[in-house]
């Protein structure tokens, strides 16, 4: 127990940059250790777990103790949440068309018809729902999120306060198990990194530098000009000392877990810090790491305009923002663990009758820089549910009277 103490005590993110040099040292001296992996795959495998559950559990248990008043706040909330997901995809467009980025696919023909708008409409529509217990083994984040919120308010309407409280315990015990699954997360980190850099050498840092750039350009862009934009026109007042707050509190953790479901407890560690509404945030956070997306519409956006330019395949300014707006619709399903975002960019490819196959292997590549992008998007997208949460609880103070309901 001692030992646990000090470790669990000592700073997560120096554990964590320690093993990102172990892994990569082994990884040069012996790569041949190749069961130094699987603490990658374990740690992987565990988020990926234990991530739809938390979710489904915190969302029912928020909801169903949520007392009355938050609906202008949930309004405000959602709006900030999938306005700056789409603004994401649109800066993603715009920096696709200025700096163009080819990858080293290969040669295939692409015969698909381009997928339409409807289409995601009814994927979204039909995941939502999808057979709960299904949803949450398939970490199918929309159908969970409905069931969720049903739930939610059917223990609301019915169910007594002392179920109610059973369930805040359950959602409480999910929490504490996330945040040991996180205390694991040098040693998976150390395994990620031995095995990407036990196959490709300390080139997986360089070779696609010029993508990773984009990616993590227009990311930056949106989390320093366009949130802090939308903050001050609400509120008419100085936007930073908040973004940094929430970066350094939240965003840093996440930047390294690559989970924004596993980083949900300390973006609530946060907002209780910054002295918001429980019953507002207790909801807000769990909903946020479902549909505050900005990283992941970027990620998605730029992959297929990506893979579009390498292919040769002329892509209209028109197009490419119906693009992001399907970027925007599929983010907002993308899963809330490391990776999740990369596997919807075949869906966006389609549009541009692009085959699976090849959008494959721009999943590959993601995949190969996804040591500095997923961390990066995860940074963007979980900081910004507690920025946003903290702007639509300010900006209702702001509107209502001091004292009100």
């Amino acid at each position: 127990m001692n030992i646990w103490k000090k470790w669990t005590e000592s700073s997560l993110v120096l554990r964590i940059l320690a093993g990102v040099v172990i892994g990569a040292a082994l990884g040069l001296l012996a790569p041949s250790w190749t069961g130094i992996g699987i603490l990658g795959t374990v740690f992987v495998g565990a988020l990926k777990a234990i991530a739809p559950v938390l979710v489904a559990v915190l969302v029912m248990a928020s909801i169903a103790k949520a007392g009355k008043g938050l609906g202008p706040r949930f309004t405000m909330v959602i709006a900030l949440y999938l306005s700056t997901t789409l603004l994401a995809a649109v800066i993603a467009v715009a920096g696709s068309f200025l700096f163009p980025v080819t990858l080293p696919l290969k040669e295939a023909a692409s015969s698909d018809a381009p997928g339409s708008l409807s289409d995601v409409f009814s994927n979204l529509l039909t995941n939502m729902v999808l057979n709960p217990v299904a949803a949450v083994s398939s970490a199918n984040y929309i159908g969970i999120l409905f069931w969720a919120i049903i739930a939610g308010l059917a223990l609301k309407a019915k169910a007594s306060p002392a179920t109610i409280a059973v369930v805040s315990d359950f959602a409480d015990v999910i929490s504490l198990v996330v945040t040991w699954v996180i205390q694991f997360a040098p040693f998976g980190i150390l395994g990620l990194v031995f095995s990407s850099v036990s196959e490709g050498g300390l080139d997986i840092f360089s070779t696609y530098g010029k993508l990773l750039a984009l990616l993590v350009g227009c990311m930056c862009f949106t989390f320093f000009v366009v949130d802090p934009l939308i903050h001050f026109l609400l509120l008419r007042r100085n936007p930073y000392p908040l973004l940094f707050t929430c970066l350094k509190e939240s965003g840093v953790n996440a930047f390294f877990t690559r989970s924004s479901a596993a980083n949900i407890p300390v973006n609530m560690n946060l907002c209780k810090k910054l002295g918001l509404d429980e019953q507002f945030y207790s909801v807000s956070i769990p909903l946020g790491a479902t549909i505050n997306m900005d990283g992941a519409a970027v990620t998605i956006t730029v992959l297929s305009l990506a893979v579009a330019h390498t292919m040769g395949i002329q892509v209209g300014f028109g197009s490419a923002l119906l693009l992001s707006v399907i970027a925007t619709l599929g983010a907002c399903g993308a899963s809330g663990v490391a990776g999740g975002s990369l596997l919807l960019v075949p869906m966006a490819c389609s549009f541009f009758g692009i085959s699976q196959d090849i959008a494959m292997q721009a999943v590959a590549v993601g995949f190969i820089i996804g040591v500095v992008q997923d961390s990066v998007e995860t940074a963007l997208n979980s900081s910004g549910d507690a920025f946003f949460t903290a702007t639509a609880e300010l900006f209702d103070r702001k509107r209502r009277p001091t004292g009100s309901e």
